[in-house]
Formats: structure tokens, sequence, C-alpha cells
């Protein structure tokens, strides 16, 4: 073992890796998310704010459906149903929000819906840099992984 191999911790399948987490399918990187929703075999679910969507930027072809709602943070009390009518039988959903901490409790709870659910590390923005700043070391948008932006 290699110390590549100890400092990311993942579960080999097939040719996909995914780092295991408790309560959801598990983590997965950006381009793995790409990929797999590319050859069809899951759906990306923005759960970022309506409006994080509109001013920030949004994945093309991603479902937005938020987890919690601004102003206040509040759950979405239609998120369950959303999420069941977003994600058909046998695909795996894939949930990305800005920094990959609210796309954790989405997974989680898509989990407990009967839905295999995949946590997108790094969000679409990243985590914030040195100086406060997102954008500049990780995240959706960073990895040049398709967005538009309103």
């Amino acid at each position: 073992m290699t110390d590549s191999d100890r400092s990311s911790p993942t579960v080999a399948t097939g040719r996909d890796d995914i780092r295991p987490a408790a309560g959801y399918a598990g983590d997965v990187t950006p381009e793995l998310a790409a990929q797999w929703v590319a050859r069809g075999d899951a759906v990306l679910v923005d759960v970022r704010s309506d409006a994080e969507r509109e001013w920030v930027g949004y994945v093309p072809g991603g479902v937005g459906l938020a987890w919690k709602q601004w102003p206040g943070m509040a759950l979405n009390p239609g998120f369950d149903d959303g999420l069941r009518a977003a994600v058909p039988a046998g695909l795996k959903a894939v949930m990305l929000c800005r920094s990959g901490v609210r796309s954790v409790a989405a997974a989680r709870r898509a989990t407990e819906l009967g839905i295999e659910a995949y946590n997108i590390l790094e969000g679409f923005e990243g985590n914030p840099d040195e100086e406060g700043h997102r954008g500049r070391q990780g995240g959706w948008r960073f990895r040049g992984l398709p967005w538009k932006q309103s």
C-alpha cells in the first residue's frame, strides 16, 4: 500500500471508485458523477437553493430540487416527492450542493426513501481558499465540467 492509497480511501467497483460513507451509498468525485450522468446511469440532483442555481450557475440536464430554501434555509417540504419523481427506478442519484455538505444530508434522505444515492465531493463551488473565495480549489466548475449561468 502506498501513501496515496492511504490518503484517499475508496472501494473499487469496476471502473468506478466510491468512497464509503455512513447512511448513503458513498462519496464520488465530480468527474465520476459526470461520467455516470453521461452514461445514463445516474440523475444529477442539484440540492442548492433556487437562488444559488440562478445566480451562481447550474449543471445542464441536472434536476434542481432544493434541500433547503432561502431565506431561512428551511427544509423543502416537497423534497421527497420531487426526488421520487426525478429519479427513475434503477438509476442512481448523485447529489450536488455548493461544497458537498447539504448534499450529504440529501443523500441520506434519498437512501431512506430507497434510492441509491451518492454525494458529489467538493460540490459545485468547492471549499473556500485562504482568502475566503470559492471556485479556486475544487468543485464541479473548477474541474471544468459542464455548467451554465443565467
